[in-house]
């Protein structure tokens, strides 16, 4: 695969590692027994660039049923769809391509191998996987931008910081822009972060970078205060026209955080597949009284059970936002954030620990969120706030103890 540039895989290593994606009750992977079987009508045009592009990697995929070239095309092209879709339903077909080939793995199908465990959160094995590529082929500047991500996941800057420096070292300056001004905006850094990534912005040749990069401005922007500033970077990307669900999930949240409901009914009317976009809409839909917020609340419910179900962890953070807001049951909010933030140490992961942890009077819950605000520096003021206010609560309050 030729990683001349920054795909929009390499861009949602930075824009998506702390986001993965909750999987609905559905998106259970599926190997077909019939190379001719339909897996799923997918929801493009006819005249859709990337309906033909995926045609045709399955078509080549078939053709060549033991090429690890086109197994790991096609691998490729489904994960960026789930990306770009905010639909997790293909991630189990990428996962069903790549395991005809576990016990012939070229270093494609182990970075996309890798990519694929750490959406469901296994961030070990994908770093073992990207080892493995990296030993083979150390130049491999994918496998050291979803590294930097886990690493920054993690809140393991030191060994983010190296991952930049390799990318650097490559030549990749949009790459190394993205993942050096990430380790600054989570390291007290917020201005020089929002620096380094206009200058890797000037850089970006392509529209998926600069969607990615215009997203991450927004955000660094909203820390800082710049409410004005972060609006106009969320609605330079969404003028890209390219789907986007972290994009989408981004600005849905700036807009609940600024009292603007209705945008979010507008922005995610057609996004219900998505367990993350799907919530955003439910939370707007409460606020508003909407006739449909029941229904949602109950698919919402049926989701992170049907997940429970099935063993899988990876949703906790949706179903803390979703226990805390619209079940109003904090003390379980609080088990399942606290359960988050220990695989999971990003400002959103922080966040909905603070707010639960609030919510049910657990001071000590907050203690983790607390220590990483002192040893990072990280300069959010409302997330601030909310740390110094769970330091008011009682220091012996404890939850019921509730199984996440």
């Amino acid at each position: 695969m030729n990683f001349t540039y920054c795909k929009r895989s390499l861009c949602a290593a930075w824009a998506l590692s702390g986001a993965l994606l909750a999987v609905p009750a559905q998106s259970a992977p599926r190997t077909p027994v019939d190379d001719a079987a339909i897996i799923e009508k997918l929801p493009f045009r006819a005249t859709d660039s990337r309906a033909r592009e995926l045609a045709g990697l399955r078509a080549s995929a078939r053709k060549f049923p033991g090429d690890t070239a086109a197994a790991a095309a096609l691998a490729q092209a489904y994960f960026d769809m789930a990306q770009a879709r905010s639909d997790p339903r293909y991630i189990g077909y990428a996962e069903a391509v790549v395991s005809q080939f576990d016990h012939n793995m070229s270093i494609d199908l182990l970075v996309i191998r890798g990519v694929l465990y750490q959406y469901r959160h296994d961030f070990d094995q994908a770093l073992v996987d990207f080892a493995t590529a990296l030993g083979q082929d150390p130049d491999r500047a994918d496998a050291h931008a979803w590294r930097g991500a886990i690493y920054l996941v993690e809140a393991q800057y030191d060994n983010a910081r190296k991952e930049c420096a390799a990318l650097l070292k490559l030549r990749r300056p949009v790459l190394h822009g993205g993942c050096n001004g990430l380790v600054q905006a989570y390291t007290g850094q917020l201005n020089s972060a929002y620096m380094t990534l206009q200058q890797a912005l000037a850089l970006a040749h392509y529209d998926d970078q600069r969607l990615w990069l215009l997203t991450r401005l927004g955000e660094v922007s909203a820390w800082l205060g710049q409410n004005a500033r972060a609006e106009r970077h969320y609605r330079d990307a969404l003028a890209l026209g390219l789907d986007d669900g972290y994009l989408l999930a981004a600005w849905a949240d700036f807009l609940l955080d600024n009292k603007r409901p209705a945008e979010v009914l507008k922005l995610l009317g057609s996004w219900e597949a998505s367990d993350p976009l799907l919530l955003r809409l439910t939370e707007a839909e409460t606020l508003l009284q909407a006739p449909a917020a029941h229904a949602h609340v109950q698919t919402l419910d049926d989701r992170f059970a049907a997940a429970k179900l099935r063993g899988d962890t990876t949703h906790r953070a949706e179903e803390a936002r979703f226990q805390l807001r619209l079940r109003k049951n904090p003390a379980l909010a609080v088990q399942l954030a606290a359960a988050n933030y220990q695989v999971q140490k990003e400002p959103r992961d922080l966040r909905v620990l603070l707010e639960a942890a609030l919510a049910a009077g657990n001071a000590d819950a907050a203690k983790p969120g607390r220590d990483w605000l002192q040893s990072s520096g990280f300069e959010d003021a409302r997330i601030k706030a909310l740390a110094a206010q769970t330091l008011r609560l009682p220091a012996a309050s404890k939850s019921p103890a509730v199984r996440p």
